[in-house]
């Protein structure tokens, strides 16, 4: 079965890819600070980027699991497509998802393109459908930005998932690709296009775990016109401290992200919370940026076993609001296994922070 003929695509949407060159001087410019009555009230679409930098507000609330919030609302997402299965088969859902977490008080939506990907699609016997998914994906959370919207600004976020999460076969959190910088920027070109060409409000890499594809992605982004942010897999080494999930201290990809000057923002995910706040703190010093952090509910994914096993304690993802804005967090939201509920206590302990 295949609902994605069903669903519109806005006429804007078909125009195609758009990656003109931004200057550096444009980037390097900041924007005006506005309220945070302005980043709360004002109608979706407002420019991201100023809500991004804008000082003296509190955070931009994330929306959490996609995917296994998918999995909650009754469908089977154990598939080799993931979600991107629910996409194909059946988008309604995928928009009823959207839902749940603005009506959470999430502020942006996260696309359903995490794991598409042309050779993933060839895999799976779809790889005609390669476009129309990334387009549909972000035309079904740009319908659920406007649904009863009434004045909180809501955005949406085009998901540009790392190479282990297409033919990689679930190495998106150790990063053994064997592969270099120059083939997974060839690798993640075409489908980066498409997306930059939707109406999404930014880019956003998720779940980067090796340095190469931080050097690959840091080559794309330059060219993107609208904000792109990296948000990167990071795990605690032997002596506890924090890397990639292929070993590289974190502190050196940092700093590669501060030089380029190419990126918006820079973050984690998909990570316990402890680390998510120990990542925070080194990504503020390295590179001035503005941060984002979407941890995960502390279970762990067992790619070969296609199950959640039970992982570290200490990681109340509301409960530890305060001390990620403390450390510098714009954005804040979850990942695997964060439900609307929990994002509504996200939003909760964000406002009383700021109300202190």
């Amino acid at each position: 079965m295949n609902a994605l003929k069903n669903i519109e695509i806005p006429a804007t949407d078909r125009a195609g890819p758009s990656c003109a060159v931004t200057s550096r001087q444009d980037r390097s410019s900041r924007p005006s600070a506005c309220t945070l009555d302005d980043v709360l009230t004002a109608k979706h679409p407002s420019n991201f980027r100023d809500a991004l930098n804008a000082e003296g507000t509190g955070p931009i609330i994330l929306d959490g699991g996609l995917g296994t919030h998918l999995a909650d609302r009754g469908n089977d997402v154990t598939g080799e497509l993931w979600s991107a299965q629910i996409l194909m088969d059946r988008p309604d859902e995928v928009r009823a998802a959207h839902q749940d977490f603005f009506a959470a008080g999430a502020q942006v939506a996260t696309t359903c393109s995490y794991q598409i990907s042309r050779d993933g699609l060839e895999q799976a016997g779809s790889a005609g459908q390669f476009e129309t998914m990334l387009r549909t994906s972000v035309a079904l959370a740009k319908e659920a930005a406007t649904d009863n919207a009434q004045d909180s600004a809501r955005w949406v976020a085009a998901s540009v998932g790392p190479y282990g999460a297409g033919p990689g076969a679930g190495t998106e959190y150790d990063g053994a690709y064997d592969l270099d910088a120059a083939e997974l920027a060839q690798w993640h070109r075409e489908r980066l296009a498409i997306l930059a060409g939707t109406g999404a409000d930014v880019i956003i890499f998720e779940t980067v775990p090796s340095m190469a594809e931080v050097e690959a992605l840091t080559l794309l982004a330059k060219d993107l016109e609208l904000p792109a942010i990296l948000s990167v897999n990071v795990r605690a080494d032997e002596r506890g401290q924090i890397v990639l999930g292929d070993g590289t201290d974190l502190r050196v990809a940092a700093k590669l992200v501060a030089e380029s000057g190419v990126w918006a923002g820079v973050g984690v995910n998909c990570c316990p919370v402890p680390q998510a706040v120990a990542a925070l703190r080194i990504l503020g010093e390295e590179t001035g940026l503005p941060l984002s952090a979407y941890p995960n509910s502390g279970e762990t994914w067992d790619h070969e076993a296609r199950v959640w096993v039970p992982g570290t304690e200490g990681n109340d993802l509301p409960s530890a609001v305060p001390e990620l804005i403390a450390a510098g967090a714009r954005l804040i939201g979850g990942c695997c296994q964060v439900s609307p509920e929990q994002i509504t206590r996200v939003r909760e302990a964000a406002r009383a922070v700021a109300g202190n």
